[in-house]
C-alpha cells in the first residue's frame, strides 16, 4: 500500500483513518481560537477513501533540501486536502519552492475557488505558480465544481476534473440515495450555523443574519432542534465551556454589533444556551447526523456529512462556494439573497432529492475515475471507464 504525504492536514489522525482536532482532550488550550472543524471532516473523509500504510505531513513553511530528498525516497505521492485555496488572500508559504524540488505527484483532492462579491477574482503569482506545479505533476487536478474549473481554465490549466468533495463519499457507497419520509414523521433537526461571515463574499450581512435567525427559530418552533457549530469561539464556549466562559461568550455576542442587531433575540439566545453542539472529533459529528431526521443550514461540510449518511439536507447558499457545492451535487438549496422566504414544505420534494441522488452517483464515478487516472490506490468502486489504462505522467518542473 501507498506511503502518503499530505499538505494542510487539519487535525491529528488516530486508528489509521480517523481525525480529531490537535490536542482535542485539552479543550482549554484552544477554546479561545477559531478553527473550522469542517476542514477535519474533509481530511478524515479523504483518508477513508485511500489505501495507505504510512501518512505524514509535507511541510511547506520551509525549504529543507535534505528533508525533501528523504521524502522523495520514502513516499509515493502527496495529496492536497480539499479546501478553498483559490482566492485572493491565499498564503502558500514556501509551497512553490518545496514543490519545485519534490519529485512526487501532488494530488489536488477537491480544491475550490472563491469569488468575491464584486469584481474579478484576482490571484497572486504565487497561487498561479503552485497550481501549475500541481497540475504538471499529475494526470489531472480535482476541483469541487464548474466555477473552480473555469478559474483554472483561465490560468491555462486544462487537465481538470470536477470531483466534488471527499466528505460526500466518506462512507464509500456508490448507490447512496435519499428517500424522504412524510414530513409529519420528522422530529429531530440539526441546523448548521455560520454566524461569522465576511462581507467580502456575502453581499448583505443584515439579510444573511436575519434570514439565519429566522431559520433557527422556525426549526425550533416545529422540531427538536440541535444547533451545530463548527468553530466560532463563542459557540464553542456555549457548547463546552465553563460557566464563566459561557457568560463571556454571551457577553461577547451582545457586544458584537452584527450579532446583537440582526441575529440574537430572546429566543435565539435561549437556544444558544440550551441546544448548542460542538465537538473536535469528526466521528461525534457523524454520530449526531445519523440520529437526526433532517440537517439544514449554512455549513458546507456539516450539511454534506448529513447527506453522506443518508440524512436529508438543504443548503442555504450565500456565496460562490455554497452555490458551487449545491450545483455540483444538485443539492436542494435556497439562495439567501433571492428575497424569498424559506418554506420547508416547498423543499420537501422527492423530485428535488432524486436530482441529488442522480448527481451523487455521477460525481462518485468522477472521483473514482480521477483517483484511478492518477494511479492512486483507493477504496472507491471503480467504474468501467476508470479502468482504462492511462499513460504514466512525466513530472514536469517549472
Amino acid at each position: 500500500m501507498a506511503r502518503i504525504l499530505v499538505i494542510s492536514p487539519s487535525g491529528e489522525v488516530y486508528d489509521h483513518d480517523n481525525v480529531r482536532w490537535y490536542r482535542h482532550a485539552d479543550l482549554q488550550s484552544h477554546i479561545e481560537h477559531y478553527h473550522n472543524i469542517g476542514d477535519a471532516f474533509v481530511f478524515d473523509s479523504s483518508l477513508k477513501l485511500l489505501n495507505f500504510e504510512k501518512l505524514d505531513e509535507l511541510p511547506i513553511d520551509r525549504v529543507d533540501a535534505a528533508m525533501i530528498d528523504r521524502l522523495n525516497a520514502e513516499y509515493d505521492y502527496v495529496f492536497l486536502r480539499g479546501s478553498n485555496y483559490v482566492h485572493a488572500q491565499m498564503n502558500w508559504a514556501k509551497a512553490a519552492e518545496v514543490l519545485r524540488r519534490l519529485k512526487l505527484p501532488v494530488i489536488a483532492f477537491g480544491i475550490g475557488a472563491q469569488a468575491p462579491v464584486s469584481g474579478k477574482l484576482e490571484l497572486s503569482e504565487d497561487t498561479k505558480t503552485v497550481l501549475k506545479l500541481i497540475s504538471d505533476s499529475t494526470a489531472s487536478l480535482g476541483v469541487r465544481g464548474t466555477y473552480s474549473a473555469e478559474v483554472l481554465n483561465d490560468l491555462g490549466i486544462r487537465n481538470v476534473r470536477i470531483i466534488g468533495c471527499p466528505t460526500a463519499f466518506r462512507n464509500n457507497d456508490p448507490n447512496l440515495a435519499i428517500r424522504l419520509p412524510p414530513l409529519e414523521q420528522i422530529k429531530t433537526v440539526g441546523v448548521t450555523l455560520r454566524r461569522e461571515v465576511s462581507k467580502t463574499y456575502a453581499q448583505d450581512i443584515k439579510r444573511y443574519l436575519t434570514f439565519h435567525r429566522s431559520l433557527v427559530k422556525a426549526m425550533a418552533d416545529r422540531f427538536e432542534v440541535t444547533l451545530m457549530a463548527q468553530g466560532e469561539v463563542e459557540e464553542k464556549k456555549l457548547a463546552l465551556g465553563t460557566p464563566e466562559q459561557k457568560a463571556q461568550a454571551l457577553a461577547a455576542l451582545k457586544e458584537n454589533e452584527w450579532a446583537n442587531n440582526w441575529y440574537l433575540d430572546e429566543q435565539v439566545t435561549g437556544l444558544y444556551q440550551s441546544r448548542m453542539f460542538y465537538s473536535d472529533i469528526v466521528a461525534e459529528y457523524e454520530r449526531l447526523v445519523r440520529g437526526l431526521d433532517l440537517v439544514l443550514g449554512y455549513r458546507l461540510h456539516g450539511n454534506l456529512m448529513a447527506l453522506a449518511n443518508g440524512t436529508p439536507s438543504i443548503y442555504f447558499t450565500y456565496d460562490s462556494r455554497t452555490v458551487e457545492f449545491a450545483d455540483t451535487f444538485k443539492i436542494p438549496s435556497i439562495d439567501v439573497f433571492a428575497g424569498q422566504d424559506f418554506k420547508l414544505e416547498e423543499h420537501w420534494d422527492q423530485a428535488r432529492f432524486d436530482r441529488f441522488n442522480a448527481a451523487y452517483g455521477q460525481v462518485y464515478r468522477a472521483m473514482s475515475g480521477f483517483l484511478s487516472e492518477n494511479r492512486i490506490d483507493h477504496k472507491m468502486v471503480k467504474p468501467a471507464a476508470a479502468a482504462q489504462e492511462v499513460p504514466a505522467q512525466e513530472r514536469k518542473v517549472a
